[in-house]
C-alpha cells in the first residue's frame, strides 16, 4: 500500500470515528495522597510526642510546621526515585519494597535534621517505633491499592507490532504486566501497514517493538489522532536523537548531533565528586573490606582479581574485585558470564559477596586512579565486547563516557540483561547525562543491592547475554 492509499484509509477511519477522548481518573491520585498524608501524620505524632521537647528552643506552630514538611518532602523525594507509586506497573510485593526503602531513606535524613536542631544526637528509638509503624502502614496500603486498582480498572485491549525483534508478550508475562495489558494480538509490521486501522481496531494500548521510523510514525500518527496509547521500545537512533542540540537554521528548526562532549564544568565536577566519595567509601568500608579479604582468601587463593576491561573511547585497564570464584573458572581459555546461583565456579564466600555486591568494592580504587566514574555503563570485557560488536555494531556507542560501579543499565536492568537493550540504557543515560541524573542512579542502586533477580545469570550453555534474536539486524 503506497502512502497516498495510506492517508486515505486513515482519513475515512477519522470520518467514521470522532476522536477518543483521554479520561483521567483521580482515584489514583486520591490513593497517593492518602499515603502521604498517612506516613507523614506518623512522623508528626512521633514529632510533637518526642523530639519537640528535645528542641534547646522550643518551636513555635510554624517551626514544627517546617520540620514535618521537610520529612514529607525527603519522603516524596526518594519516591519518586524509586516509582514507590507505581501501581499499576509493579507487584504488591515491589511496591512495598520501593516505599519502605523510602521511608527509611527519610527517617535517616530527618535523624540528622533532628540531631542538628537538638545540638547532639537524640534517642533513636522513637524514630525507630515510627518508621516501623509507617512500613507495616506501606505494606498495607500497597497490598489494598493493587488490589482496588486492578478491580477497579481492567487489563487494557493491547496489541503489539514488532519487526526485527520478538517476544514482547513474554516479557509483559514475566514482570506480571498481563494484569494491565491484555495482549490480544501480536502483529508483523507489514501486516500491520496494510490495514492499520483494521488491526488496531478496538485497541485501546500498542506496543511497537523493533520498528523502523517509517513505519513506526504512520502508526504512532494514527495513534494520537484516535485516542490509542503507544509504548515505543526505542531503537538506538531514537536515543541519540534524544541528545541532539536544536539550532535555528536557515528559518528552520534543526538538530545537530555529535559525539557525546559534556563542558568542561560538568567533567569537573563528575571527577571531583568520583575523587571524594570514592576515598570517603574506602575509609567507612574498610573494614567490611578486610573482613571479605580474609574471608576469601581461606577459600584458597588471591583475595583480589584482576580482569581486563574497557573504558571510555575504548581504553583498557585492570579493574579490582574481590575474587569470587575459583582460580581456575576460565581455564578453558573462554571468557564467560556467570550463570549465576547455580554457577558452580562460584566458591561459598563468592555467593554472599556477589549477592550483595560486595565483590565490586574494590572498583572504588579504580575510580581514584580515573580508570572507572562511580557512574557510567558497565565495563565489558574486551573479548565479549568483541563478540557483541559482531552481532550489534552500535554496541561501541556506550564507549563515549567513562564506564562506571553502577550505571543506568545496571539500576534498570538485570545482570543478563541482553547485550542491545543494555546499549539501549546506556545511550539513554548518555544522552541525559548529567550531575542530577548520576545522584537519581546511585540513589536508585541502594534499591537493587537487595534485589535478588537483578543478579540474575545467563543461561546455562551462554557465554554472553546476546539475546536470541539479536542475530538478527535490529532496527536503528
Amino acid at each position: 500500500m503506497d502512502k497516498q492509499q495510506l492517508k486515505t484509509q486513515n482519513s475515512g477511519e477519522r470520518a467514521r470515528k470522532p476522536h477518543a477522548q483521554i479520561k483521567r481518573n483521580p482515584w489514583l491520585r486520591i490513593w497517593k495522597l492518602l499515603n502521604i498524608i498517612a506516613i507523614t501524620g506518623l512522623f508528626a505524632a512521633c514529632w510533637y510526642l518526642f523530639y519537640d521537647k528535645e528542641m534547646l528552643i522550643p518551636f513555635f506552630a510554624r517551626g514544627n510546621l517546617v520540620v514535618i514538611v521537610l520529612f514529607m518532602v525527603f519522603y516524596l523525594l526518594f519516591a519518586r526515585i524509586y516509582a514507590a507509586f507505581s501501581v499499576s506497573l509493579m507487584r504488591i510485593r515491589e511496591l512495598a519494597y520501593s516505599q519502605s526503602l523510602a521511608i527509611g531513606l527519610s527517617n535517616v535524613l530527618i535523624y540528622i535534621v533532628i540531631s542538628l536542631l537538638s545540638h547532639g544526637f537524640v534517642a533513636v528509638l522513637p524514630l525507630l517505633v515510627t518508621m516501623l509503624a509507617q512500613m507495616l502502614l506501606a505494606i498495607v496500603w500497597s497490598y489494598c491499592a493493587h488490589s482496588l486498582y486492578y478491580r477497579r480498572f481492567k487489563p487494557a485491549e493491547t496489541v503489539v507490532v514488532w519487526d526485527s525483534r520478538q517476544g514482547l508478550e513474554e516479557k509483559i508475562k514475566e514482570y506480571n504486566l498481563y494484569l494491565r495489558f491484555n495482549v490480544t494480538k501480536s502483529v508483523y509490521i507489514a501486516d500491520c501497514m496494510q490495514d492499520i486501522g483494521a488491526t488496531l481496531q478496538g485497541a485501546k494500548v500498542v506496543f511497537l517493538y523493533g520498528i523502523r521510523s517509517g513505519e513506526r510514525n504512520d502508526i504512532v500518527k494514527y495513534c494520537v489522532k484516535n485516542g490509542v496509547k503507544a509504548y515505543v521500545i526505542p531503537c538506538v537512533g531514537d536515543l541519540l536523537m534524544k541528545s541532539a542540540i536544536p539550532v535555528n537554521m536557515m528559518h528552520l528548526p534543526v538538530y545537530m548531533l555529535q559525539r557525546h562532549s559534556p563542558g568542561p564544568e560538568y567533567r569537573l565536577i563528575k571527577r571531583a565528586f568520583d575523587l571524594i566519595a570514592s576515598a570517603i567509601a574506602l575509609l567507612i568500608l574498610s573494614p567490611l573490606m578486610l573482613v571479605v579479604a580474609l574471608l576469601v582468601r581461606r577459600d584458597g587463593g588471591p583475595a583480589f582479581y584482576k580482569q581486563t576491561r574497557l573504558t571510555k573511547d575504548g581504553k583498557t585497564f585492570k579493574l579490582i574485585k574481590f575474587r569470587s570464584m575459583r582460580t581456575d573458572a576460565e581455564k578453558d581459555g573462554v571468557a564467560r558470564l556467570s550463570t549465576g546461583e547455580n554457577d558452580d565456579r562460584i566458591t561459598p564466600v563468592g555467593r554472599w559477596i556477589r549477592r550483595f555486591r560486595v565483590d565490586e568494592l574494590p572498583q572504588f580504587l579504580n575510580v581514584l586512579r580515573g580508570d572507572l566514574s562511580i557512574v557510567g555503563p558497565r565495563p565489558e570485557r574486551p573479548e565479549i565486547a568483541e563478540k557483541y560488536e559482531e552481532e550489534i555494531p552500535e554496541f561501541a556507542l556506550r564507549l563515549q563516557v567513562k564506564a562506571g560501579i553502577t550505571g543506568y543499565a545496571q539500576v534498570y536492568g538485570k545482570y543478563n540483561t541482553t547485550a542491545y537493550d543494555k546499549l539501549l540504557l546506556d545511550l539513554h543515560y548518555i544522552s541525559k547525562a548529567s550531575v542530577y541524573q548520576d545522584l537519581q542512579i546511585m540513589l536508585a542502586t541502594v534499591k537493587i543491592l537487595f534485589e535478588p533477580e537483578s543478579t540474575e545469570g545467563v543461561e546455562v550453555g551462554q557465554t554472553t547475554a546476546i539475546g536470541e534474536r539479536e542475530h538478527e539486524k535490529v532496527g536503528v
